[in-house]
């Protein structure tokens, strides 16, 4: 039984995905960029944003440093909140606190959008940290995130936590510092994605994350 639960957030705990692509969209086209498909629209979820504009879109890094600004921009007041938490999340960690799990948000987004998410949606009474990337780059990958929410929770030992999360970022940031991850497959990853970076365990829906998280 693992006793503190790092949380993913987009994919994982909320289904951000209409914010996120409606900003990706929107600073795209303020560069009059072409409008990738919504399964490429999809990618952008979950891995960090710098990243995906030049990885996915085709952008070079002075472009794709505007197009974050841009997605920013109109993210920070309206695109955090076109989102929905997963129905029986908000029970799921009222449940886990309960039991007396520690738990604490751990994502590549900007921490302050996080809070603020995490507060519409009734998420933040069962965090012991949000812990989240800065918006000036220095914290901004999935690892460097898992490593600020150790230093925030006492450095314990990696045995004793499990990380749940959607995507192959979630997997790997994780295992870099000794952390077993549980994949979920409700969000915006594939279960061939989570095998094939030996996720340590893979659950389907909210209810299996909950009875898995709960046993014994």
């Amino acid at each position: 039984m693992k006793h503190i639960i790092f949380f993913d957030l987009d994919g994982t705990l909320t289904d951000s995905g209409e914010g996120i692509t409606n900003c990706v969209i929107h600073a795209l086209q303020k560069q009059d960029w072409p409008i990738p498909d919504s399964d490429s629209l999809r990618r952008f979820i979950g891995p960090p944003l710098i990243d995906s504009f030049q990885g996915i879109a085709g952008m070079n890094a002075a472009q794709a440093a505007q197009a974050v600004t841009d997605y920013r921009a109109r993210y920070s007041t309206v695109g955090l909140f076109e989102n929905r938490a997963y129905d029986g999340i908000v029970d799921t960690l009222a449940a886990l606190k309960a039991a007396g799990k520690r738990l604490f948000l751990v994502t590549s987004k900007p921490e302050d959008y996080s809070i603020r998410i995490a507060e519409r949606f009734g998420l933040a009474p069962y965090l012991e940290e949000i812990c989240g990337a800065t918006l000036d780059g220095r914290i901004n990958t999935k690892d460097a995130v898992v490593r600020l929410a150790l230093e925030r929770a006492g450095q314990p030992d990696p045995a004793d936590i499990e990380m749940v999360g959607d995507r192959l970022h979630d997997v790997e940031g994780a295992r870099k510092y000794g952390i077993d991850c549980t994949y979920v497959l409700y969000g915006f990853g594939t279960r061939e994605e989570a095998e094939a970076h030996h996720a340590a365990h893979i659950v389907a829906t909210v209810d299996e994350l909950r009875q898995h998280l709960l046993a014994p």
